[in-house]
């Protein structure tokens, strides 16, 4: 009788719905292989640090440690995206697993209680080889869906250890990517310190530039009185963009936040877009370029004002540090500064890692840029001239 308890018990554990796991299976497949994009990362930041090794010895440093930088914000940007996918299905198996605990502690109760009876006892039936034939058969459709039950607990706790090893090796990674990413930064600023071939279109004259800051009210007036601060200006223009309006890439890799016209949270509006970049991503001139100027401006935090052309200038402010001096003509790709880190001013590193509670869609976006583009003292949509995703 006490067998014939064990088999019900076991129809019991198998009525049972599988619960999220079986759910789970195709969604955890369509989101991607977190190890997959673990090593995907991975790679992609030996590879940055390969380059940067290779960066002193290239014939321009300031463009090779360019694109090492921004070959180590690609691979720091994936390492988190498989952080995050590993954590988020790390948390969907704990939660799955503690939901079915009931389950999971009648189920290896049976287990053990079969696992305890010798064969030919369960087999036996008080009503004699009937009732014994009967037992055998209810066995034997039983324990193929039981084994199956007990494979989909195995597999759940095989890949939860796995996931938990994943995210130890990856958060090493990340910590060993973040500094040498620190260090391909810092040579790039020590490389656009030590640069001396870039020709320079006029020299700044620092007390109209001040008088010009103090008078000013607005980017407006501070753009129109631009001319003011120029000494010895060569005459002309450089080649210009016209040839590729609403082709020029945007300066930083990020997303759109607001377009021109759209009201923040404070209910103000600008004639620009405001993009959302990732912590100490680089910032480029999308052409070569004048630089008019560099600095402070009023509320716009760190502003670097760029003139490809004559007639047109692109401004880029929030930035935390602005490369390059006044008058200088930068090539088109140039760094021309660098997003802020994480937290507030004087508060966390530069290059931390990411905190478990910013792990979200948005992680990686902690920084924003404003980009405006004047053209004959006048802003304009920079959609007219930068290559942007219009559904975005």
């Amino acid at each position: 009788m006490k067998r014939l308890c064990a088999a019900a018990a076991l129809v019991a554990v198998l009525a049972v719905p599988l619960g999220a796991r079986a759910q789970d299976d195709l969604g955890a497949r369509a989101q991607g292989d977190p190890g997959a994009e673990a090593l995907a990362a991975s790679e992609m930041l030996a590879e940055a640090t390969r380059a940067l090794d290779e960066a002193d010895g290239a014939a321009s440093r300031v463009k090779a440690l360019s694109q090492t930088v921004r070959a180590f914000e690609a691979g720091l940007r994936a390492m988190r995206v498989g952080m995050r996918q590993a954590a988020i299905r790390a948390q969907t198996l704990e939660r799955d697993l503690a939901s079915r605990e009931g389950e999971i502690a009648q189920l290896l109760g049976v287990l053990g209680s079969i696992n305890a009876t010798p064969a030919p006892v369960t087999l036996l039936h008080p009503s004699g080889p009937v009732g014994t034939a009967r037992s055998g058969m209810l066995l034997a459709d039983v324990t193929p869906a039981l084994n199956a039950r007990a494979a989909v607990l195995r597999a759940d706790l095989e890949q939860l250890a796995a996931l938990r090893s994943l995210q130890n090796n990856a958060a090493q990674k990340l910590q060993e990517g973040l500094a040498t990413a620190q260090e391909a930064r810092t040579r790039l600023s020590q490389a656009i310190a030590d640069r001396t071939e870039l020709p320079r279109r006029f020299t700044e004259d620092p007390l109209q530039t001040a008088l010009l800051i103090a008078s000013t009210e607005s980017l407006d007036g501070f753009a129109s009185g631009l001319s003011q601060i120029a000494v010895g200006e060569v005459p002309g223009s450089l080649p210009g963009i016209e040839s590729r309006k609403g082709e020029l890439p945007l300066p930083v890799e990020g997303r759109i936040l607001r377009r021109a016209g759209e009201a923040d949270a404070a209910g103000i509006t600008r004639p620009g877009i405001v993009m959302a970049a990732p912590p100490r991503a680089l910032v480029t001139t999308p052409a070569a370029a004048t630089l008019r100027y560099r600095g402070p401006l009023l509320d716009y935090g760190n502003v670097a004002i760029l003139e490809p052309q004559s007639g047109i200038l692109l401004v880029f402010a929030g930035m935390d540090v602005v490369y390059g001096e006044t008058g200088q003509v930068l090539p088109g790709g140039s760094p021309v500064g660098l997003m802020g880190g994480l937290g507030a001013p004087g508060g966390a590193a530069d290059d931390e890692i990411v905190p478990a509670e910013l792990l979200d869609a948005a992680t990686e976006w902690t920084q924003t840029l404003y980009i405006e583009v004047r053209q004959d003292d006048t802003a304009v949509d920079p959609a007219l001239w930068f290559k942007t995703d219009k559904d975005e």
